[in-house]
C-alpha cells in the first residue's frame, strides 16, 4: 500500500480560541468545503469535538457520485490539535492531523494528512491523475475561505 501526504499551512487572523472554536466544530466543515464536492453532514451529535466522536457525511469526489464517509475523531488536545481518521469511505486510509499554535499575528493552522487509495496499481494512477489535484483544489479553497471568514 502506497501513503501519500499533503501538508498545508495557513495563519489566520484570530486568537487561538477563536480558531480552535471555528475549527474544532465539525459543523463548520461545510462552509470551508467547495459545493462541488457535494459534502453534507448526515450524522452528528451536535457536541462539541472530542475522543471518539463519530460524524457521518455523503461526498461527491467525483463525477457527482455520492458515496458515504464516517469519520471518528481519535484525538484532541484542546487549542492545540486534532486528529480525525476515516472508519468507512474512499480512501483506504485517511488520517488528518489538525494543528494550531499561536503566531505573531495570529494563529499558525498546519493540516497534515496522510491517506492510501485502494485497488493497487490503479489507486496509484488514480492519485496521479485526479485524486492529488483534487485535495489541492479542497484546500485552495479552503485557504481562500478561511481567509474570507477570518483575514479580512
Amino acid at each position: 500500500m502506497k501513503v501519500y501526504s499533503k501538508q498545508t499551512i495557513q495563519h489566520v487572523n484570530a486568537t487561538l480560541e477563536e480558531c480552535w472554536a471555528f475549527f474544532s466544530s465539525p459543523a463548520n466543515l461545510q462552509k470551508i468545503t467547495p459545493q462541488s464536492m457535494g459534502f453534507q453532514i448526515t450524522d452528528f451529535d451536535g457536541k462539541s469535538m472530542y475522543a471518539g466522536q463519530i460524524i457521518q457525511y455523503k461526498v461527491s469526489p467525483l463525477l457527482g457520485i455520492q458515496l458515504p464517509w464516517v469519520t471518528e475523531i481519535t484525538f484532541v488536545k484542546e487549542n492545540n490539535y486534532f486528529i480525525d481518521e476515516q472508519r468507512f469511505g474512499p480512501y483506504t486510509l485517511w488520517h488528518h492531523k489538525h494543528f494550531f499554535e499561536p503566531a505573531e499575528k495570529g494563529v499558525k493552522m498546519t493540516d497534515l494528512v496522510h491517506y492510501a487509495l485502494p485497488l493497487g496499481f490503479i489507486g496509484r494512477i488514480m492519485n496521479t491523475l485526479v485524486v492529488k489535484n483534487k485535495l489541492k483544489e479542497i484546500f485552495e479553497y479552503r485557504e481562500q475561505k478561511i481567509n474570507e471568514i477570518f483575514n479580512n
